[in-house]
């Protein structure tokens, strides 16, 4: 049976700036990128991602803005690995001072990109400002520890 794993990311947006976590080696991931997680059952995924942004970043968050899904298939192993990403500019709160997963640091969103970031943040991150949703989907080879198959459709 085919396992599948529901994750979210939510980039909080004030004005010109978005909220990003710089994530230490150890936590996996090192770099920056939005906070997020595992949805945990049996939440939604908007559920999973208001949750996920209080614990990582300690703001209330609401207004989400649905934006695209990323998937990754695994078909070596059987599994499904889908992540909904979404935006929001409504927040209340302020950033936790000992955040749980890295730093979190208000960036200016056109020099974003300019910061170190996992390739596969650096190239979602542009989706999340174009109008419209996406949907990425990638088959990946574990034996080859690369994707075989990419492919973004934007809607």
């Amino acid at each position: 049976m085919t396992k599948i794993s529901m994750y979210t990311m939510c980039l909080v947006i004030d004005d010109e700036k978005v909220l990003l976590i710089n994530r230490p080696n150890d936590k996996g991931f090192p770099g920056y990128l939005g906070p997020g997680g595992k949805v945990d059952f049996p939440e939604s995924p908007t559920e999973g991602a208001i949750r996920e942004v209080l614990e990582e970043t300690g703001l209330e968050i609401s207004n989400l803005i649905y934006k695209g899904l990323d998937e990754y298939v695994d078909e070596i192993n059987d599994e499904r690995y889908m992540v909904f990403n979404y935006i929001t500019y409504t927040f209340n709160g302020q950033p936790l001072d000992n955040p749980p997963e890295g730093e979190l640091k208000w960036v200016d969103i056109s020099k974003a990109l300019e910061l170190p970031m996992q390739g596969w943040f650096k190239e979602r991150f542009p989706l999340f400002f174009e109008k419209g949703t996406f949907e990425k989907h990638v088959v990946w080879d574990d034996y080859e520890k690369k994707a075989m198959k990419e492919v973004v459709t934007r809607h």
